[in-house]
């Protein structure tokens, strides 16, 4: 279900939103990193007369690509971030009105905040590419003549 806010239709004042992103909606965005998982996010926004504030939290576990054995592992996401919009039709050209899309706004808030790196804790990893890998190492000492 697609959480999309249209800014002309809320009253000004707080507003709070609660958002759920499951397996099936991060896999249904074309050339993500997440294989799937379960997001809890919770957007609070305050609609100013000219603009707004907004402050979102996600928490939730997601699933990506290990980047050493190539395995799906998991990830655990805790992140906050404000958003504050002068002019509220900076978010959206769309003719329908001033929208939000707060599913949008809590994956890229999950995707920003996961570590550059995805790999396995140590001894994670598939075996067998682990030492696949192990037999490829390019080390910078001399073999012994």
């Amino acid at each position: 279900m697609e959480n999309v806010i249209n800014l002309d239709q809320l009253e000004p004042g707080i507003h709070t939103f609660d958002i759920h992103l499951d397996s099936a909606y991060l896999q249904s965005i074309e050339k993500t990193e997440l294989l799937g998982g379960e997001i809890d996010a919770k957007a609070t926004l305050n609609l100013l007369p000219k603009g707004f504030e907004l402050t979102m939290t996600v928490h939730g576990v997601v699933s990506v690509t290990c980047d050493r054995c190539l395995e799906p592992m998991d990830i655990a996401v805790s992140a906050e971030d404000d958003m504050t919009a002068d002019a509220v039709d900076a978010i959206s050209e769309n003719k329908k009105g001033n929208l939000v899309n707060l599913n949008w706004l809590a994956y890229e808030l999950t995707v920003v905040n996961l570590p550059i790196v995805h790999s396995h804790q140590n001894g994670g990893c598939n075996p067998e590419m682990d030492n696949l890998l192990q037999n490829h190492l390019c080390t910078t000492e001399e073999p012994e003549a």
